[in-house]
């Protein structure tokens, strides 16, 4: 497919722009790219369709559901109660939240609760995706679960639950909702283009996502089919979200689910990260201390086997550490992606922040995925 791409990029960065537009030989629809280097953007980039009859031209400020990209943004939210001295993540999470002690977890901490190591990636009960939208009755399902694991054996990714542990959490410690917290504290402050739970008025913005089923281009057929922990069902398909039907519902839109819901632009995402890159502050603005920062990205889980997923994958308090050079060369950089391929990730030492949004998810689990040759364009520029 043959696509127009806009928006600027840094002379510096002019090779970015080629892996950018080459990504609709593939299955590419519609997406965007930013990246800032050093505090400044050097890579604004959007092109091609928000919807899959290739109708409607994707825009500058073009919105698309990030899934787990959202999780990074409920990390920074929760880092900055912790800068302001509110919480510590030392503290047990009966501290705030009392009934979460039922059925053994009254020694997690909130450390471990957010780098996914509670047992919490699903509950027993049988869910629809209507439940997600209620709030009390999803964290009241979490307090009284008895974890999936033993404390202290292991982390497994907690795909949609993760978002209503920090969120009640947020909740009891300030009277505000996770997204209340994030739009006074993160969003904005940087005037960034990124949403827990949308506000109505922004729904025309939103392009509609294409299921992996549905690319253009088909995967190969394998020989070999990986066999999922048996966590995975119960994490990731209690309940099942299909994209179009579920994910791109005003329901969701509007709902908090701070886990797997943000709507954002690679614009909103890059913004943030920005911040990140360089130690909290941006355009004179800061919204964390670098100390704060530091603390958020401790390593809590090592390069172990994720219980739920099957593969290894480095953990922080929320924030997902680089693994297989996914946010390039550093070790240290750290973000989050999310389900078909979207990603956000900050590294301090280049002073890199980068946003991926899009709409076609990713459809071949073999290929390299497009953020990741993004990054590897990105960083061959430095």
């Amino acid at each position: 497919m043959e696509v127009t791409i806009h928006g600027e990029v840094n002379p510096q960065f002019e090779s970015v722009k080629t892996v950018f537009a080459d990504l609709w030989q593939d299955i590419e629809i519609g997406a965007s790219l930013c990246v800032y280097h050093q505090g400044s953007m050097v890579i604004d980039l959007w092109g091609g369709f928000k919807d899959p009859e290739f109708t409607q031209r994707w825009q500058a400020d073009t919105l698309v559901n990030v899934y787990s990209t959202t999780k990074g943004m409920g990390t920074l939210a929760f880092a900055v109660l912790v800068d302001e001295g509110k919480v510590s993540y030392e503290d047990k999470v009966i501290d705030y939240w009392p009934e979460f002690g039922a059925e053994g977890k009254q020694d997690v901490t909130i450390a471990q609760l957010l780098s996914h190591q509670a047992g919490l990636c699903g509950v027993e009960s049988k869910l629809s995706v209507s439940d997600l939208y209620d709030w009390d009755k999803m964290v009241n399902l979490l307090a009284a679960q008895k974890p999936l694991w033993p404390l202290g054996e292991g982390a497994g990714y907690h795909a949609v639950t993760w978002g209503f542990l920090p969120g009640e959490l947020v909740r009891r410690i300030t009277g505000k909702t996770l997204r209340q917290y994030f739009n006074e504290k993160v969003r904005e402050p940087l005037d960034a283009d990124f949403y827990i739970g949308l506000p109505e008025s922004e729904f025309d913005r939103c392009a509609t996502l294409v299921g992996p089923n549905r690319a253009r281009k088909k995967p190969k057929a394998t020989a070999n089919s990986v066999e999922m922990p048996e966590l995975y069902p119960i994490a990731l398909l209690n309940p099942s979200i299909k994209p179009f039907r579920d994910a791109c519902s005003s329901e969701w839109r509007k709902a908090e689910i701070a886990a797997a819901n943000g709507q954002a632009s690679a614009r909103g995402i890059a913004t943030v990260y920005a911040a990140l890159s360089m130690d909290g502050e941006l355009n004179g603005r800061r919204i964390i201390s670098k100390e704060a920062i530091d603390l958020a990205t401790q390593n809590e889980v090592g390069d172990t086997i994720d219980l739920v997923l099957g593969t290894p994958t480095r953990r922080a308090r929320g924030f997902i550490l680089n693994t297989d050079n996914a946010y390039g060369p550093n070790p240290d950089s750290f973000g989050h992606a999310g389900a078909g391929g979207s990603m956000g990730y900050a590294d301090r030492d280049s002073q890199i922040a980068f946003g991926y949004a899009m709409n076609q998810m990713q459809a071949d689990a073999a290929a390299k995925p497009r953020s990741r040759l993004l990054t590897d364009a990105v960083f061959a520029c430095l």
